[in-house]
């Protein structure tokens, strides 16, 4: 049986697989300002942000994505020494969200994928010989969450159009599959670079300085975008997004997903070919003509 992963669910930590659920499941739940436990669940957060999340909450308070960040998150590892995803920054000295007001969630229109999922968790999983991920959903009941004794039945795919999470999850198909291959491919692949795991946190998280990179001499020498989708990628957050995408597939898995100029391309296999070479003769300088097998 092929191995799985699993990512973006709130049982991350534990090594229980939880019961997974189709989307026609039907489930009884309502949040509402006047139930008693209004709030509790943004008291005490533990929110991972999708790249999409990002823009969409740095956009409309009108900030950088480097703004964003350095104020409203705290970044994290998905596994020692790999690739980081970022978390909300609670509150100073608490553990509360810092968006949390009396009347609510005060970026509710913006907000996280896992806050419009909750009390849903989205259970992705990725076979090892697979590259797509497929999607199945778990109830997350936590005693402090009253909405589970509401009377208001609805199948969990109801409750995910209704709380608008189809585009979320579209907008971030291609970061959870990074992540999913990363940690399925384990020692095959090997622990990426400090290089790469920096250029891994801006691509995804730090679009405007992405944004800045992608618009550099040095990049559009190097590779061969077209013209349109260049001009697209410069004015629109999501069309870069989409692009950090198979960028970092290239950067993490020699994917090639955007190709090189010609000149570049003959660049890199003429230096490919002289590590190979050189390889060789290191080898060749340790060999003896008078080696045999009892030398080992």
């Amino acid at each position: 049986m092929a191995d799985v992963d699993i990512k973006d669910s709130p049982f991350d930590e534990s090594p229980i697989v939880p019961n997974l659920l189709p989307g026609d499941t039907e489930i009884s739940f309502r949040c509402h300002k006047d139930i008693k436990c209004f709030n509790a669940c943004c008291s005490n957060i533990d929110i991972t942000l999708t790249p999409y999340d990002i823009i969409r909450l740095k956009n409309r308070l009108d900030m950088s994505s480097s703004e964003f960040l350095n104020e409203y998150t705290v970044p994290f590892e998905f596994d020692k020494d790999s690739i980081a995803g970022v978390k909300f920054k609670p509150v100073e000295n608490g553990t509360a969200c810092q968006f949390m007001v009396d009347e609510g969630c005060s970026v509710y229109e913006d907000r996280p994928t896992s806050c419009r999922y909750y009390p849903v968790g989205l259970v992705s999983m990725r076979k090892s010989d697979e590259y797509n991920d497929t999607a199945s959903y778990a109830l997350v009941e936590e005693e402090h969450c009253l909405g589970h004794q509401e009377d208001r039945k609805l199948t969990i795919d109801e409750y995910r159009d209704e709380q608008g999470v189809d585009v979320y999850d579209e907008m971030s198909r291609g970061w959870r599959q990074l992540i999913l291959k990363k940690k399925s491919s384990g020692a095959t692949i090997g622990k990426p670079s400090l290089k790469s795991r920096q250029l891994f946190f801006m691509t995804m998280y730090d679009v405007d300085r992405f944004r800045t990179f992608v618009a550099s001499v040095g990049f559009q020498d190097s590779f061969d975008v077209d013209e349109e989708r260049m001009a697209k990628m410069l004015t629109d957050d999501v069309e870069l997004m989409l692009f950090g995408y198979d960028f970092m597939k290239q950067v993490l898995f020699a994917e090639e997903t955007i190709p090189l100029k010609e000149g570049v391309k003959a660049q890199r296999v003429k230096e490919e070919k002289e590590k190979i070479e050189e390889k060789q003769r290191a080898a060749e300088a340790v060999y003896s003509p008078d080696f045999e097998p009892t030398d080992i």
